[in-house]
């Protein structure tokens, strides 16, 4: 099992191609507050049910000064068919190698059917980026539900 994040720990630093093949960092978000969430598979049922979520509420987020990414081991191509069919309003970034997945404890053994397999925990973070472009976790959860969880999410970060 990787290790798992908490409140106050330094955000894993990562750069991962887009829907579009463009690079995007943590980095990037320097000054603002990120959800970087991760999820199994695109076009699946339960993970098209949150990015439809995310997207219903992205104005409450955007409104509140937080920009919504999502990261699946899925390649690039799939990631935009994906943001295309269901209308996503926000980056989808493609990490087949987990380097972020890895460091960020969402990969690893879960319960699914009620089997243990190897593979992406549906995880959440919430991560404050400084001005120097360095995170920090205002907020970890693992093993969420895909349904319910933005709005959870909304009414823990109050918006």
């Amino acid at each position: 099992m990787s290790t798992r994040l908490s409140e106050g720990d330094i955000a894993p630093a990562f750069t991962l191609p887009d829907d579009h093949g463009e690079n995007v960092s943590l980095s990037d978000f320097a000054g603002n507050r990120v959800v970087v969430y991760f999820y199994p598979a695109a076009m699946t049922p339960g993970c098209t049910t949150q990015a439809v979520d995310f997207t219903a509420a992205a104005g409450d987020f955007e409104t509140a000064g937080i920009t919504v990414i999502g990261i699946s081991p899925d390649p690039v191509a799939k990631l935009a068919s994906f943001r295309e069919k269901a209308d996503i309003a926000f980056p989808l970034l493609s990490d087949p190698d987990h380097l972020a997945l890895d460091p960020y404890g969402a990969w690893g053994e879960r319960m699914l059917y009620g089997k243990n397999v190897t593979g992406v925990i549906r995880s959440t973070f919430v991560i404050d980026v400084a001005a120097d472009g360095v995170g920090t976790i205002a907020s970890a959860q693992y093993n969420v539900k895909a349904t319910g969880h933005v709005d959870r999410l909304r009414r823990d970060l109050k918006i």
